[in-house]
């Protein structure tokens, strides 16, 4: 069977389970078709006999039957015998020996003659204190061999009409089973043709193997989807935005080779390189974390996290003017967290506060609990945001005002704050007015984000 499909099978096994229950129910109706023909006869000679019963009485003498008394009733001979066991009235049938069997009162006995079997019950009836009369009946046993063989006759018959109505049945029943799995394969072949992993496997309804298979599908292609993405996004940040150090460090090189004399030169040359190369490096590696955090291959690290002394202690030791910089924390806020990915969320929004902050403004930094939920605050003094760019700062290498940036950064600080505050459950949010400055939220929810955090995956 290694090489026939699975309702092919399926209906085989389903046949020859159905063949032996037809067989073992054979088995059954032969086995007791025997005792149920003898226990009917017992049954049929003890009711005729006993209609019998009634009819006998003794008057004046001599013994009366009635007019209901029947000396052969369905099969059934009624003997009447003396109390010395002389037949008085009835007639024996012709194989059986009336000397052969003994009187015994109330009980059904299978008696064989020669190659004849009989059925043999005898009563007693008292006419008097010391005087009665035997009342017998006879009834030859049914031919058992014969209704055995019509019993097979007709099992020959019907048997090979069941098994065959039963492999039809049974192959009807498995290819509506498998129908939802074969609109699942041929969902997965299509997509797999037109290499559309957008395209999505219906789900049978209810909440049977088949839905649970094609949701797991969904999930995977979903996954794939995701990860093909983040690849071709990757792919072509890194090719667009290393195009630009890259064409430098060429362009550097080819000088140094053709005008280069003097190692004052060539030494300038190296440093451009390096300052290039730094700036590729940094890129790549933001790119790299962005893209991990998209896949969800990035492993959060969650652990009992004090906010207050985090933000305080990134905000001490980050390479900006102290001066200038107002902490309003509130001590001993915790949470679940990653330590190390909230303090890079925390270094890239206060340089970037610092970055498109007007020329010795200042930048505040707030964190307490309010509303239900966990809210850090970045707030700068800079040149602000216009309204229809607000929601453009989140994608990436995406710049206000570029010529700020100092030739630092490629524009995926926020995008990769967004990623960080979105693994551990929460959301960013931007207040900024054009002239006046800009305010980046962290909302983080009060429950175990890790949580969260596994539900979205």
């Amino acid at each position: 069977m290694k090489h026939l499909s699975v309702k092919v099978s399926i209906t085989i096994w389903y046949l020859l389970l159905m063949t032996l229950m037809a067989g073992l129910l054979l088995g059954f109706l032969l086995l007791i078709s025997g005792t149920v023909s003898t226990q009917t006869s017992m049954e049929q000679l003890s009711q005729t006999l006993r209609g019998n019963l009634s009819q006998i009485s003794m008057a004046d003498g001599s013994l009366q039957l009635g007019e209901d008394f029947h000396f052969y009733n369905d099969g059934v001979y009624s003997l009447v015998y003396s109390q010395s066991e002389a037949l008085l009235a009835g007639q024996v049938p012709v194989s059986f020996s009336a000397a052969a069997e003994p009187f015994q009162n109330g009980l059904t006995r299978p008696v064989s003659v020669e190659d004849d079997r009989y059925y043999v019950l005898d009563f007693w009836v008292p006419l008097g204190w010391d005087s009665g009369v035997w009342l017998r009946g006879i009834l030859e046993a049914p031919e058992n061999p014969q209704i055995l063989t019509n019993l097979l006759y007709l099992a020959m018959i019907a048997l090979p009409l069941f098994i065959l109505l039963a492999g039809l049945g049974g192959y009807w029943i498995a290819r509506q089973a498998f129908r939802p799995l074969d609109q699942i394969t041929a969902t997965a072949a299509a997509i797999n043709e037109a290499s559309d992993l957008s395209a999505r496997v219906a789900v049978p309804p209810g909440h049977n193997e088949f839905s649970r298979l094609a949701l797991t599908f969904n999930q995977m292609f979903a996954h794939l989807e995701q990860s093909f993405e983040a690849e071709a996004q990757f792919t072509a940040d890194a090719s667009h935005e290393l195009r630009t150090p890259v064409s430098v460090v060429k362009s550097a090189c080819e000088y140094a080779l053709r005008y280069g004399e003097s190692p004052e030169e060539y030494r300038e040359t190296l440093d451009m390189i390096h300052r290039q190369a730094g700036k590729m490096s940094l890129l790549i590696g933001q790119l790299l974390s962005i893209t991990r955090l998209d896949q969800g291959t990035d492993a959060v690290h969650w652990e009992q996290v004090d906010l207050s002394s985090l933000v305080y202690t990134v905000c001490a030791e980050g390479p900006w003017p102290q001066e200038r910089l107002s902490l309003d924390l509130e001590e001993g806020l915790t949470a679940r967290a990653d330590p190390a990915l909230l303090a890079r969320l925390i270094q890239n929004l206060v340089e970037n506060a610092f970055k498109y902050g007007k020329p010795g403004g200042h930048v505040w930094v707030s964190l307490g609990r309010e509303e239900g939920e966990l809210r850090l605050e970045v707030k700068d003094d800079g040149i602000g945001i216009p309204p229809e760019q607000q929601e453009k700062v989140w994608q990436r290498f995406y710049q206000v005002d570029p010529s700020r940036s100092a030739g630092n950064g490629a524009g995926l600080g926020l995008s990769m704050v967004r990623k960080i505050a979105q693994a551990h459950g929460g959301s960013m949010s931007l207040e900024s007015i054009p002239g006046l400055g800009s305010t980046f939220t962290l909302h983080l929810p009060l429950e175990e984000p890790e949580k969260i955090f596994q539900l979205a995956l």
